[in-house]
């Protein structure tokens, strides 16, 4: 299990330079080219980190400016030393390469670097001498190079795009070459001829290469540890020739289920054969595999009890002759996968972190996330594990559009406390989830589940990630999601989350507040009350965000309207939602009398008959009334006490005080003290423009917080 432990001082630095790279390591030749300072000297640890991090920083942070010169810094080993590093997709050119090659590299993945060319062949032969670990998984132009002008030579075949396949390029050369990954190698690539002069590799993966004969696979015998055919299409013989690597650790001999061209099929012989020969196994993948015939303990044999990974209680036949449990078995789109007892541990944020670029282990690694995070597992797992997997989930999001990887990655990120646990990637779920949102076509479960999201992500959350969000263009994002409701006449979950989220947004955040007048929001209010009479809890959230709003002084004299302000005025009298609804016009209403007479720039209503209504719903509410609101801070209620040029607005202030530290003493109690109320209070009781009612529900707030605080005295000695 990943312990709780903070981030390594190695990690914090390495982030910091990537981010501030002419500022710590480098300075700018001719304002474009980064060069290393003349008096560092970075041993491999440094760099390897520094490389592995920077290319994880451009594949998914979108603030992070990725720089052309980067990996010419590495190019003297005398300053710099590499040794293990992973680079993959558009990140990594063959001048990047070409930069590096004096380095004494150890371990060298390259992963969908399509880029690459023949180029880069010449290039990993500077590393031959050195080189244990090596993958070109996805690298399809690698064997490619441009087309001889003087015509094409006998041994090239010629590809569409005018570029030639080297077909003499031999791993002669790469004496401890032990892991190798020649993942999707394209077809034309006589494998066998390639990796005849390697000696003694330990781990081997094929993975989409179709090969009618595998028997130079035995020339390993005695050292493949590790084997992976995902997606070749097997016989008999390859299954003679598997039996014979007895050495092996590590077999995977998946494949994809949608693809319906396989005529191989698994049977218990095959499985019993395995067993039997593979002593060594720990892990094993046959996903996607049809089974020719039933391998199950039937189920009245089966061992009650609870579920079991021990092999002798296996629901599968074969795997009952293990001598220890499986570290992994791989049995999704199988007939096997929903059996009882399964000998085998589960490892999944690992498969989808090999496999980023597999769609359908995408697809299932992230269905398999969303039960494994689920409050069941929670107390099990650590914040740095679940930080893997809020990650991987991420990573899911950014890379595939699939309705179905999205919905599960969404599902997940649903199962963590929001926003506690996504706030270190608070910018980067926003902008993914925004991302959905504004999709012309979205699935509407996906957009009702990251509506969600995105109103818990700005619920609680202090004033600057909100301005960030805002920034990030949420308000119009939620105006646009209700605009298209209101025109479908339709008010679901979707369209009272919009609201609730653009309340949240809002809340202390006068930049928010003004967007959303900018973008028509109170046009879209008075449209939506129009349309949903009757939708009380609608009712709420929009009165909520316009509370929000009328608080910034800047702004209300765009709420003083004749039309707004008699909305307002007959919201007071509603019943919606006990008494949100009334209550939210009400605090509305007392922030515009607030700016006293003067400020009421409209015929009608009068300011009188408005401040009537307004007295005589507050002393219509239930004083004991449970609320159905969340006050982070008391300031905006407590402007509105030393003042008496509206003794409503103090009245309402004082009222919700009181509702609050009487029903929910334990949490408003300690914050009304510690933002100074009670003094305010005291003052108010001693003004003659108050009103004598106000005055003796102020007493009563101040005498519910003293004995709150006698209660909960420390009187240990």
């Amino acid at each position: 299990m990943a312990s709780d432990s903070p981030e390594s001082l190695m990690t914090l630095c390495t982030d910091y330079c990537l981010r501030n790279l002419e500022g710590t390591l480098c300075y700018l030749l001719d304002n474009e080219t980064l060069r290393l300072h003349p008096d560092i000297f970075l041993p491999s640890e440094i760099c390897d980190k520094l490389v592995n991090e920077y290319v994880e920083l451009v594949k998914t942070d979108s603030i992070f400016e990725p720089h052309e010169s980067f990996f010419t810094l590495f190019s003297d080993p005398r300053s710099t030393r590499l040794a293990r590093i992973h680079l993959r997709e558009q990140i990594v050119q063959d001048q990047d390469l070409e930069a590096i090659r004096k380095q004494d590299l150890v371990e060298l993945y390259l992963t969908n670097c399509e880029k690459l060319t023949a180029k880069s062949l010449q290039t990993l032969v500077s590393f031959s001498h050195t080189l244990i670990s090596l993958s070109l998984f996805g690298c399809c132009n690698i064997f490619y190079e441009e087309e001889n002008p003087g015509g094409c030579e006998d041994d090239c075949l010629v590809n569409p795009t005018r570029q030639v396949l080297v077909k003499d390029f031999t791993f002669e050369g790469f004496s401890r070459l032990r892991f190798l990954n020649l993942g999707r190698l394209i077809e034309g690539v006589n494998v066998e001829t390639l990796l005849r002069p390697l000696a003694s590799l330990a781990a081997l993966d094929l993975s989409g290469i179709q090969l009618n004969d595998v028997g130079f696979l035995t020339q390993w015998k005695d050292s493949l540890v590790s084997l992976v055919l995902y997606n070749m299409d097997l016989s008999e013989e390859h299954i003679q020739v598997i039996a014979q690597l007895r050495k092996l650790r590590h077999l995977d001999i998946s494949r994809d289920h949608l693809s319906s061209y396989y005529k191989f099929k698994l049977t218990r012989r095959v499985l019993n054969l395995f067993v039997e020969n593979l002593v060594n196994l720990t892990s094993l993948d046959i996903s996607g595999h049809t089974m020719l015939e039933n391998c199950t303990i039937p189920s009245m044999e089966e061992k009650m009890g609870q579920t079991s990974i021990e092999p002798a209680k296996s629901s599968i036949a074969p795997f009952r002759g293990l001598k220890r449990p499986l570290q992994f078995l791989g049995l999704f789109e199988t007939s096997l996968c929903r059996l009882t007892h399964i000998p085998a541990y589960k490892l999944v944020i690992t498969a989808l972190k090999c496999h980023k670029d597999d769609k359908n282990i995408q697809v299932t690694g992230s269905a398999a996330l969303f039960y494994l995070t689920n409050s069941e597992y929670r107390m099990e797992q650590s914040v740095k594990l679940r930080h893997q997997v809020i990650q991987v989930v991420l990573n899911g999001m950014e890379s595939y559009q699939e309705v179905t990887v999205q919905r599960n990655c969404c599902l997940t990120l649903c199962n963590f406390s929001i926003p506690e646990e996504l706030e270190f990637q608070y910018r980067r779920v926003n902008e993914l989830l925004l991302n959905i949102l504004n999709q012309s076509r979205q699935d509407e479960s996906i957009q009702r589940i990251a509506v969600h999201l995105c109103n818990a992500l700005v619920c609680q959350v202090d004033n600057d990630h909100k301005e960030a969000v805002g920034k990030m263009g949420f308000v119009m994002t939620m105006l646009k999601l209700i605009q298209k409701k209101l025109a479908d006449k339709t008010c679901d979950q979707v369209m009272e989350f919009s609201w609730s989220a653009l309340w949240n947004i809002t809340d202390e955040t006068p930049d928010n507040c003004e967007m959303f007048l900018n973008y028509s929001g109170m046009k879209l209010f008075l449209e939506c009350l129009k349309e949903f009479p009757e939708k009380q809890e609608l009712h709420r959230n929009m009165l909520g965000l316009l509370g929000n709003v009328a608080e910034v002084k800047e702004l209300r004299p765009q709420l003083m309207t004749s039309q707004f302000i008699s909305v307002f005025s007959n919201l007071l009298e509603s019943k919606a939602d006990g008494i949100e609804v009334s209550y939210n016009a009400c605090g509305v209403l007392s922030h515009i009398m607030f700016d006293g007479p003067e400020a009421w720039g409209i015929c009608e209503p009068h300011r009188e008959e408005v401040v009537k209504r307004m007295w005589a719903a507050i002393q219509s509410w239930d004083i004991n009334s449970r609320r159905n609101i969340n006050y982070r801070s008391f300031e905006p209620i407590l402007r509105l006490l030393p003042q008496g040029i509206s003794p409503v607005s103090q009245h309402w202030a004082t009222w919700a005080l009181y509702n609050l530290v009487s029903v929910y003493p334990d949490k408003y109690c300690p914050l009304l003290i510690k933002e100074g109320g009670i003094p305010l209070l005291k003052d108010m009781i001693k003004m003659a423009s108050a009103r004598q009612e106000t005055k003796e529900m102020a007493r009563k707030v101040i005498e519910h917080c003293s004995n709150f605080k006698e209660e909960n005295m420390d009187t240990s000695r």
